[in-house]
C-alpha cells in the first residue's frame, strides 16, 4: 500500500504494512548481509507482525521496532529461506533453511510463454492440430501438484496449458488445445517435457465478448445513469491504514499471498470500543475439477497458496469496480528482484445504501418508523489465469461482519471431438466444453471478542418430544455445547439440525447475564467430492469440514501450510490439529470454509456472470439491544422533475 517514504513519515502504528522505504532497506539488509547473488529471488517481502502483546500495549508515539519477514529463493541451488530482518536496528535477526519445499508462483514465473512457444518438438505439435502461427498461441502455467514423484519440489516446475488466438484481441479460451501441455523446470528455464495425449479439432465457435469483437452483441440503449452522490463527502475517517467508521474501528494491510488483510476490528459501544476481530483474512483458496482425463484430471489449484491472491491483485478504475465516493489504497510489495512493485488502486473503500436497516408500521396508530441502512466496504480483485474473483469485507451499522468473494471470468475449457457428450463438463458452445468444479475458500478468524480468550459454542435444534409437555406437537428447542478440544471442532455444516457455531466470552456477560458472543451465519457451501486417497484430500484435508478451531500460534497462518506448491500433502490444518489443544476460553482461531459448487451452463460463456457467495458474523447477545436503534430518521423530501410530456413527473424521495 502507498505511504511516504519513511524518511519523511513516522510510522503510526506497529500494524502499518512496510513503506516502499522500509522494502528498499530490508532487501538491501538481507542482501548485503547474506552476499545474496542475482540466483537469490525475493518471494516476498512483508511486516514480521509484532507479539500480540506488543501491539495491545502500544500507546501513540512509542517507538516501534520495524520488522520484515522475507522468503527468498536460491534459484541456481533450488532451496527456499526464511529471514528476520529488524529494519530499525539494520540488522538481519535469523536466516533459515526450509528444507523440501517450494515457494507459490513469482510474476517471472508466468514468462515461460516465448520459451515453449520456440521449442521445435512443442512447434511441431502445434502443427498437428493445425496452429501454424505460434504467437497466437496463449500459454497458462498451471500448479503442477503432487500426483508422483516427479511433483517432487526437488525441482521447481509447472504444467503449462494452451489456446490459441484467431487475432491478437481474440479470446483465445474458445480454442483449447487440449491434449498438449509442457513441463517447463521454472529455475532453469527449461522444458523438462512436452505431454501429447493426441489431438482434439477446435472448436468452431468465437468467443468475444466486446461489442467491437462480437457484432451479435447489440448493446443496450435504454439504461439510465445511476449516480451515486454523497455532496458532504464520505462518512469515514482514515489515518494511515487506520479506518472509522459508523462505531467501527479497524486496520487493514495487504500480503502478496492473501491479499487484503483485516487487522484490530472493535466497536464502539456505550462510549466504549469492544474488540472484536484481531486478524481476518483469506487462508487458502482451492479449485478442484471434476474431469478425470491427463488433460483436466491434474487441475487442483490452490490459487492463494501457489499463486498468491495479492501479487495478482487488479489495479481497480473509478466507477467501474466501486462507485460512491471512494478512497483508493495502494498495494506496495517486493517484485522477484527485491524491487519495490506498486499495484495503484489496489483496495477499495467505499459507502453502499444498503435498503432497510429495520422498520415497524404500528397498525392501529398508523405510525411508521423506519431506518435506511448502509455497509462500509473494503474490496480488491484478483485475476488468475483465467478466472476473475472479488473479495469485499462489509461493515454493518447493526455490527455485522460480511465476507463476500464475487466469481466472475472465464471459465476453463477443452476441446471435444463433433459429437461427443462430456461426462465430467458441460457444453457451453459447439464442442467447447466446460468442467464440472468447485470453489473451496477457507477464511482465518483470529477472534478477540471482549478480550483474547473465547470459546466457541455449537447449537443445534431438537424437536421436542411427544408427550403432556407438548400437546400441539409443535415444540422444539436449541441444544448447545461449548467445544474444549480442538478434534471437537472439526464440524460440518447439517441442515436438519441447522447447526450453528457461535464465539463466546465466556467471562464477559451481557445485561440478561449470558455470555457475549458472535455467531456464524453460513451462506452457500458444499463439500470436495474427490475421495481421501485422491492428491487434493491429502493436500487440502480441511476441505472435508466446514469449521475448524485451533489454539493460536503465530506460525499456524495457513489452512494448507506456509508452502502447498509441490508439497505431497499432511500439512496445515490437519497438522495443527493433531496436537489437540485445549480451545475453550483460550485465545482461539476460527477457520471457516465455504464453498461454490459450479456446474457450468451456457449461460456461463463467454465470460461469466459474478456468482456470489459469503458468509457474515452477527453478533448474538454482544450487544444489550439493536445497536441500530440510533440511526437517524430518514429526511424525507419531495423532488419533481419534468418528463417528455406536457405534465411533471413527481416522485417522493428519500435523502439517505
Amino acid at each position: 500500500m502507498q505511504t511516504p517514504e519513511l524518511k519523511t513519515q513516522t510510522i503510526l502504528h506497529p500494524l502499518e504494512p512496510l513503506t516502499a522505504e522500509e522494502i528498499r532497506e530490508a532487501v538491501a539488509l538481507i542482501r548485503q548481509d547474506k552476499s545474496l547473488t542475482e540466483t537469490y529471488k525475493f518471494v516476498q517481502v512483508v511486516l514480521y507482525e509484532p507479539l500480540k502483546e506488543e501491539v495491545a500495549s502500544f500507546k501513540e508515539g512509542d517507538p516501534i521496532d520495524r520488522k520484515a519477514f522475507i522468503i527468498l529463493l536460491d534459484s541456481a541451488e533450488n532451496k527456499t529461506y526464511e529471514a528476520i530482518v529488524s529494519i530499525t536496528n539494520e540488522q538481519v535477526l535469523s536466516y533459515v533453511h526450509i528444507p523440501d519445499v517450494q515457494p507459490n508462483f513469482l510474476l517471472d514465473d508466468f514468462e515461460i510463454e516465448e520459451l515453449i512457444k520456440n521449442d521445435p518438438e512443442y512447434q511441431k505439435a502445434l502443427l498437428k492440430r493445425g496452429v501454424t502461427d505460434p504467437s497466437l498461441v496463449m500459454i497458462d502455467p498451471w500448479s503442477a501438484g503432487h500426483f508422483n514423484d516427479l511433483d517432487n519440489p526437488d525441482t521447481r516446475v509447472t504444467r503449462a496449458l494452451a489456446w490459441v488466438r484467431k487475432s491478437e484481441k481474440d479470446n483465445g479460451y474458445a480454442y483449447p488445445l487440449t491434449g498438449l501441455y509442457a513441463i517447463v523446470d521454472l529455475n532453469k528455464k527449461e522444458i523438462v517435457r512436452i505431454e501429447d495425449y493426441g489431438v482434439k479439432p477446435l472448436p468452431p465457435t468465437a468467443g468475444n465478448y466486446v461489442p467491437e469483437l462480437n457484432e451479435n452483441i447489440q448493446v443496450r440503449t435504454d439504461v439510465k445513469p445511476l449516480d451515486i452522490i454523497q455532496p458532504e463527502g464520505p462518512s469515514f475517517e482514515i489515518n494511515g491504514h487506520h479506518i472509522k467508521w459508523q462505531k467501527w474501528d479497524f486496520r487493514i494491510s495487504f500480503t502478496p499471498r492473501e491479499g487484503l488483510v483485516i487487522h484490530s476490528v472493535g466497536f464502539e459501544d456505550k462510549g466504549k470500543r469492544r474488540p472484536i476481530l484481531y486478524r481476518a483474512s483469506l487462508s487458502e483458496m482451492v479449485v478442484p475439477y471434476a474431469d478425470t482425463s491427463e488433460m483436466h484430471g491434474r487441475q487442483n489449484a490452490f490459487d492463494a497458496g501457489e499463486y498468491g491472491m495479492g501479487q495478482l491483485a487488479n489495479s481497480l478504475e473509478l466507477g467501474c469496480d466501486c462507485v460512491g465516493h471512494i478512497h483508493y489504497f495502494d498495494a506496495v510489495m517486493a517484485d522477484h528482484k527485491g524491487d519495490v512493485r506498486t499495484i495503484p488502486n489496489a483496495i477499495c473503500l467505499h459507502e453502499e445504501d444498503y435498503g432497510i436497516a429495520w422498520k415497524h408500521t404500528d397498525w392501529r396508530t398508523n405510525e411508521v418508523e423506519v431506518r435506511r441502512s448502509r455497509r462500509l466496504v473494503v474490496s480488491f480483485f484478483s485475476t488468475v489465469a483465467n478466472y476473475d474473483y472479488g473479495f469485499f469485507w462489509s461493515f454493518y451499522q447493526d455490527g455485522t461482519i460480511e465476507q463476500e468473494v464475487k466469481l466472475t471470468g472465464m471459465l476453463n475449457t477443452g476441446a471435444l471431438d463433433e459429437g461427443e457428450v462430456p461426462k465430467y463438463g458441460n457444453l457451453v458452445a459447439p464442442q467447447l466444453n466446460a468442467t464440472f468444479h468447485q470453489h473451496f475458500f477457507n477464511f482465518r478468524l483470529d477472534m478477540e471478542l471482549d478480550g483474547a480468550k473465547n470459546s466457541v459454542v455449537e447449537t443445534e435444534t431438537v424437536a421436542e418430544e411427544r408427550g403432556e409437555h407438548n400437546p400441539f406437537n409443535n415444540g422444539w428447542y436449541p441444544v448447545s455445547k461449548t467445544f474444549k478440544t480442538e478434534k471437537e471442532s472439526v464440524r460440518k455444516m447439517n441442515l436438519e439440525t441447522v447447526r450453528t457455531w457461535k464465539i463466546i466470552n465466556p467471562e464477559s456477560k451481557n445485561f440478561v447475564g449470558q455470555p457475549v458472543g458472535y455467531k456464524i451465519v453460513t451462506g452457500e457451501n458444499c463439500l470436495p467430492f474427490a475421495n481421501d486417497d485422491s492428491s487434493l484430500i491429502k493436500r487440502a484435508g480441511f476441505l472435508k469440514n466446514h469449521l475448524h478451531v485451533t489454539k493460536f500460534d503465530r506460525n499456524e497462518q495457513f489452512a494448507s501450510g506456509a508452502y502447498p506448491n509441490q508439497h505431497r500433502g499432511g500439512d496445515g490444518l490437519t497438522k495443527y490439529l493433531e496436537a489437540d489443544r485445549n480451545i475453550e476460553n483460550e485465545d482461539i482461531v476460527v477457520w471457516y470454509t465455504m464453498g461454490h459448487h459450479h456446474i457450468t451452463r451456457p449461460e456461463d460463456w463467454p465470460v461469466m456472470p459474478t456468482a456470489y457467495t459469503n458468509f457474515q458474523l452477527k453478533p448474538v447477545g454482544f450487544f444489550d439491544h439493536n445497536p441500530a436503534l440510533d440511526l437517524p430518521r430518514p429526511e424525507s423530501k419531495t423532488k419533481c422533475q419534468s418528463n417528455t410530456s406536457a405534465s411533471s413527473s413527481c416522485g417522493h424521495s428519500t435523502e439517505i
